[in-house]
């Protein structure tokens, strides 16, 4: 069978052309009722542009194993997305607990919030937040964060990754009624805070892709808890620039305890051969870089 080639500048130069167009126009519509229909088309690039790069591809591995990310349930381990979960509870409750302590804040950021702190044109923010984690997952993990890996480290990747990831988040911050407009509102340095997060972050979303046998579905299940903990969860603006220390600290502890996975080269040039091995050999391999 022929080895498919990952195309990765094609792929993010077509996914930020085409997201940010509708993004841009949202911003000029900001007023009227063509602002969440233009949201929507955006952040449905990057799986739209992924799935029809897979199908455009011919490639009889690179469409088993699209498929296999998203529908292979039973190559999930949960032990791992619940430990990821705990992980990110536990910065949470760290971040919370120094800002209490250290900087006179609230002990009312262990309470939940009543409502979202965003809303685009009107539609639930708790199905925005769905619609986000599935949709971003279906373009990063089915096509993105692979063009990418394939080429590279897993270490390499994420630092690539997580710098492509928020600028594409940019032009949000112009669009009212987004949490990045939010952001924007109470100055640069929440602005920063945000985009530099992304990039510990994205090591944390590998991890949990990589230890899953590359399944989208466990990242959708993580990034769905962890928008929901973000908003749900009432720390102050300045309670999250500690957490983005607290998550820089937990990446680093990731990193140093999983250093084959994410030092290891075998995959590279080889990644769809690699996931065509017997789940019993995927475990094997899984557990030799623990």
């Amino acid at each position: 069978m022929e080895k498919y080639i990952y195309r990765p500048k094609k792929f993010y130069v077509i996914t930020f052309a085409l997201t940010w167009g509708f993004w841009f126009g949202a911003i000029l519509l900001k007023d009227t009722a063509f602002l969440f229909p233009l949201m929507l088309l955006g952040l449905l690039m990057p799986a739209t542009v992924a799935v029809v790069t897979v199908l455009r591809s011919k490639n009889r591995s690179l469409k088993d194993d699209f498929k296999r990310k998203l529908f292979r349930f039973y190559r999930v381990r949960p032990l791992q997305i619940l430990t990821a979960i705990l992980v990110f509870a536990a910065i949470v409750a760290a971040s919370i607990t120094t800002s209490v302590l250290f900087f006179n804040g609230s002990v009312s950021q262990f309470s939940f919030t009543k409502d979202f702190s965003f809303s685009i044109g009107g539609t639930s923010a708790l199905l925005t937040i769905f619609l986000a984690s599935t949709i971003e997952e279906l373009g990063w993990r089915g096509y993105g964060e692979d063009a990418v890996g394939a080429y590279h480290t897993w270490f390499t990747e994420s630092i690539i990754f997580g710098c492509i990831w928020a600028c594409w988040h940019l032009p949000l911050f112009w669009v009212p009624g987004t949490y990045h407009y939010g952001l924007k509102e109470m100055g640069l340095i929440y602005m920063l805070n945000f985009l530099l997060s992304t990039i510990p972050f994205d090591f944390i979303q590998t991890w949990v892709y990589v230890k899953n046998n590359r399944s989208m579905l466990a990242t959708i299940i993580f990034h769905m808890f962890v928008n929901i903990m973000q908003e749900k969860i009432a720390m102050t603006p300045e309670t999250k620039i500690i957490e983005t220390l607290f998550v820089t600290i937990a990446t680093v502890v990731i990193v140093l305890t999983n250093k084959k996975m994410f030092f290891e080269k075998d995959h590279i040039g080889n990644l769809l051969a690699e996931t065509s091995r017997p789940m019993t050999k995927l475990r094997d391999k899984s557990v030799q870089t623990e």
